[in-house]
């Protein structure tokens, strides 16, 4: 992976979470928060379950602590603004930087960042695609957010 590789898909993760986001708080509230039996509970708790895991993996490669908590909808783009400004100073050779953190029970681990982004984007889309199921169940329209819409969207960003 290269450094432009990483930052083109933590970019995309950014564009497809916002999308969803966006959408999500569009919603009656009640469907927000509605307990759909899925292991967060809800549409917001899944979103909110990215958001954590996104904040706590940007302090991991920053080497930072770990900031409390917000309204979604005002620290998630934050953490995205995060995201985007430490991938513009990525090299490729930061990529086989290995980092050394904790996991959530404590437990040392060491991965290298190259790793890190991957994890990163793959647990994103793969909680963006429960959320976009729970939009369904809940009889919302979820809003396109598969790699090829962002792809798109970009190289008409480029001809305009």
């Amino acid at each position: 992976m290269t450094a432009d590789e990483a930052r083109q898909h933590l970019r995309y993760s950014t564009w497809a979470s916002r999308r969803l986001l966006n959408d999500a708080l569009a919603l009656d509230a009640e469907l927000l928060h509605r307990d759909l039996g899925v292991p967060n509970k809800s549409i917001h708790g899944t979103l909110a379950h990215i958001l954590m895991a996104d904040r706590n993996w940007l302090a991991r490669v920053l080497g930072a602590p770990v900031e409390p908590s917000e309204a979604i909808e005002v620290e998630w783009p934050r953490i995205h603004q995060g995201w985007e400004e430490w991938s513009n100073a990525l090299t490729d050779a930061d990529l086989a930087r290995v980092v050394a953190y904790q996991d959530l029970k404590g437990n040392p681990h060491e991965t290298p960042l190259w790793q890190i982004v991957m994890h990163v984007v793959n647990h994103a889309t793969l909680h963006r695609g429960q959320v976009m199921a729970m939009f369904r169940q809940v009889g919302a329209a979820p809003p396109p957010t598969d790699l090829i819409f962002y792809y798109r969207e970009q190289r008409a960003h480029k001809t305009a």
